[in-house]
């Protein structure tokens, strides 16, 4: 059981599915931007960004899906999680959204993909 190190922000239902019960998971139904701007009003809070908001080679608003790792401990509010998570949304702006164009198989796909980026670096955060 791994509640209490840091918190899965997500508005992917896979990765709910498979951390809900071991992790500390918070599900939000939203879009991508959606999701970073709810992780930077916690980072605003003082949680720290633990996990890039843009990993992977999927370009904002081509997924709809998007899992991040924030510290589930406050602290002072850190400059560079605020940086990134601004460049990270100021980055949606530059693409245009084609989500909504998706069967649902290529909406599985998406979150598999956005699964397997948080998976490869849960170890890591364990350890943390």
């Amino acid at each position: 059981m791994n509640r209490g190190k840091y918190t899965v922000l997500t508005n992917n239902p896979l990765v709910f599915d498979k951390l809900e019960k071991t992790h500390e998971v918070i599900y939000l139904e939203t879009t991508y931007e959606g999701l970073l701007r709810e992780v930077r009003d916690r980072i605003h809070e003082g949680h720290l960004l633990l996990t890039h908001p843009l990993s992977g080679s999927v370009k904002p608003n081509e997924t709809p899906y998007k899992s991040v790792l924030i510290s589930t401990e406050k602290e002072e509010v850190d400059a560079s999680s605020i940086a990134i998570i601004e460049n990270a949304i100021n980055s949606c702006h530059k693409f245009q959204d084609k989500t909504g164009t998706y069967g649902e198989k290529v909406l599985e796909d998406f979150q598999l993909i956005d699964w397997t980026l948080l998976e490869s670096g849960l170890p890591s955060a364990d350890f943390w």
